[in-house]
């Protein structure tokens, strides 16, 4: 091995956990140290409770927080918290929702809320004895025995919608579910739906020993292998869309209106039949979604997971986004699986979720499910009307122009020189190079 593992790492202080990486890993250069204490935040209070929110914290990862105004979301207008390190996300989603104010915004219906978990066991037994068993006794025993998890969550109006037995067995020997569905109300509910299904496969473990329905050797056979929520959650649903007349779809970059609505529904097909344009495509609804996701303090990892197995729910990875163009009316619109909470996790602990949360005017979950399928809406139709009017590149290359000229360490004077010498022209890497090369060589 090139480097020594290490014991006990957990138990050094922050800064032995620094000076032990810059010395195994780093040749000892001390730069490292500066670099990982500049993020450290001033006010040692809020450095400790950032620290606390994750495991074996050294320092703290900015990522840029900016603001996308004038969304006009069912009649409200709403300025989105965004999270996002890629260039031109915020841009993109605030020109969208420029776009669409003057003609109605974005409307948002929720279809469902539902989320799911399951206890997955393994259980030799005759599927129809199983499935009498739970039918006539252990349904309303599992119920019972998760009264006093779910006391609280009742109380607010969510709970434990329904338990169903699932038969795996044709695709896994002795496989069978408990699959449940839950109603987890402003929370995302991932810790109130685990200790449901951990008590699930305790009674289960216990019905099963007491019962007279099941031979020794049945009930011998029984291994509860997991008890875990799913993150597809294609019964938490919310639609977000934006409609107005092909007449009144006027766009700035010279094509008519009809040819826009054209290519634009062309775009979406595609992406709709063919997987390879699909991720892409969904990958740019994501980046509307992810960053408010993150700014609100909610999972991004579990949001994509769910959103890319429901784009793959027929067997085909397809978009995310639909377009009609009928009767003389544009329509895009999106169909989000998405399970996020207000309460709960970071949202009462991070000041800048609880700032973006109040920005938000304090939203219910529902209501932030919505906020979240509108901006990956916006997104797509942001990243869309480019593709098929000037390109991508255009847009996305000047929002990237300063990275490159930071990396190129720029003064402010030859930043704004390159705004000027690109206003007309399309930004690219070559290009920047050569003028800064010269601009220098003057």
């Amino acid at each position: 091995m090139n480097h020594q593992p290490i014991e006990g790492f957990s138990k050094l202080t922050k800064q032995g956990k620094i000076d032990w990486l810059v010395n195994e890993y780093l040749e000892g250069n001390q730069e490292y140290q500066h670099i990982l204490k500049q993020y450290w935040n001033e006010n040692t209070d809020l450095q400790k409770l950032h620290e606390e929110f994750s495991e074996n914290t050294i320092s703290n990862f900015y990522m840029p927080y900016g603001i996308a105004p004038n969304f006009l979301i069912d009649n409200k207008l709403v300025a989105l918290p965004m999270a996002v390190e890629e260039s031109s996300v915020v841009a993109a989603a605030s020109k969208a929702a420029k776009f669409w104010i003057d003609k109605g915004g974005f409307k948002t219906t929720i279809i469902n809320t539902e989320k799911l978990g399951h206890t997955h066991f393994i259980f030799h037994v005759e599927p129809h004895k199983l499935l009498h068993f739970f039918n006539f006794n252990l349904k309303k025993k599992l119920m019972a025995a998760t009264e006093s998890i779910t006391s609280n969550m009742r109380k607010r109006g969510g709970g434990i919608l329904n338990i169903q037995l699932i038969d795996k067995t044709s695709e896994m020997p002795d496989y069978y579910q408990l699959k449940a569905s839950f109603d987890t109300v402003d929370s995302m509910g991932a810790n109130f739906i685990n200790s449901c299904l951990e008590q699930f496969g305790k009674t289960l473990k216990t019905e099963i020993a007491d019962s007279t329905d099941f031979t020794q050797e049945e009930k011998d056979s029984l291994q509860i292998v997991m008890n875990i929520l799913s993150n597809f959650t294609p019964d938490c649903i919310v639609r977000a869309e934006v409609s107005c007349k092909i007449e009144d779809l006027k766009d700035d970059s010279g094509i008519s209106n009809e040819e826009f609505a054209r290519k634009f529904k062309q775009a979406v097909t595609i992406a709709e039949i063919e997987p390879f344009r699909a991720t892409t495509h969904n990958k740019g609804v994501m980046n509307g979604v992810d960053a408010v996701v993150i700014a609100t303090g909610n999972d991004f990892r579990a949001t994509e997971a769910c959103a890319h197995a429901y784009a793959a729910r027929d067997g085909q990875y397809r978009s995310l986004t639909h377009c009609t163009t009928d009767n003389g009316v544009f329509r895009f619109w999106i169909d989000l699986p998405i399970s996020v909470g207000v309460v709960g996790g970071l949202t009462n602990l991070h000041p800048l979720v609880k700032f973006s949360l109040a920005l938000l005017g304090k939203p219910s979950a529902q209501e932030l499910m919505s906020i979240l399928a509108v901006s990956g809406l916006a997104q797509n139709f942001g990243a869309l009307r480019s593709l098929v009017t000037t390109g991508i590149q255009k847009g996305h290359m000047k929002m990237h122009l300063f990275n490159i000229l930071n990396q190129m360490g720029a003064t402010e004077e030859e930043k704004q020189h390159f705004v000027t010498y690109f206003k007309d022209k399309t930004v690219t890497h070559h290009e920047v190079i050569n003028e800064f090369n010269r601009l220098r060589a003057q």
